[in-house]
Order: C-alpha cells, then sequence, then structure tokens
C-alpha cells in the first residue's frame, strides 16, 4: 500500500506537467525562399542538367519545383513545348539548399510519366513567384 501512496501523486504530477503545452495550433512560418540562381549544362542534344540553389526551402519538394521551372522557361527559349523529368538529387547544407536535376527537351509530348507541358509549368512558376532561367 505504501507504495501505491508514493506513485499515485507521481502520475497525477506527470500528467499535469504534459498538459501545460499549448492547446493552441502553431501557425507555420511563412514560406520566404531566397533562390540563388540556375546554372544549365547542355549534356547531349535534347538532355540538359539544372543546378538550382535556395535557402529557406520547406523541404526537398521546393528546390525540385525550382529545378522543374527552370526546365520549363529553358524548353521555351529553346522553342520547344515539353520537357521531361529524368532525376533530381537534392542536397542541404548549413541552410543552403541545392538541386541537381535532368531533363529532356522536345517540341512533342515525349514518353513517359513525368513529363511537363512546360508553357503551363512556366505560367505557374510565375503565380507562384519562382524564377525561371
Amino acid at each position: 500500500m505504501h507504495c501505491i501512496r508514493i506513485i499515485a501523486p507521481l502520475i497525477l504530477a506527470l500528467a499535469a506537467l504534459t498538459s501545460c503545452g499549448e492547446t493552441e495550433p502553431r501557425e507555420p512560418a511563412p514560406f520566404e525562399p531566397v533562390y540563388e540562381g540556375v546554372e544549365t549544362a547542355l549534356l547531349d542534344g535534347d538532355l540538359v542538367n539544372f543546378f538550382v540553389a535556395m535557402r529557406g526551402a520547406r523541404g526537398s519538394s521546393d528546390v525540385e519545383d525550382y529545378a522543374e521551372c527552370a526546365a520549363a522557361q529553358y524548353a521555351l527559349i529553346r522553342g520547344y513545348g515539353f520537357a521531361r523529368h529524368l532525376r533530381t538529387n537534392v542536397a542541404q547544407e548549413g541552410g543552403l539548399w541545392r538541386g541537381d536535376a535532368v531533363y529532356t527537351i522536345s517540341a512533342a509530348l515525349p514518353r513517359g510519366l513525368k513529363t511537363i507541358d512546360a508553357e503551363v509549368v512556366a505560367l505557374a512558376c510565375a503565380e507562384n513567384g519562382i524564377p525561371m532561367v
């Protein structure tokens, strides 16, 4: 019985401490990205490598979106209407996010699942404030 008298107050104290946390949900931090630039490298004919860098990304998908915007604009500049995503590698170090993405660009809709209509993507990028090439 003596153990129960000691343990019961401890359990109540722990329960009281865990309920002291915030009860209102926190608002997420504002998304304020800083786009550090895009470099392109033509690998072979229609195969293009995009190197992007940014700060303030919420995760790798923000970096991937930045690379996709660069690919869309690049395709349009070259007179093509489509691009197909091949791969994107993302790394983050000291607050700087880097993306290394490879796309093919083409005049006609390419085969594959990860194709983009360059004009549609470029418009979405402009609406979302994501800079392009």
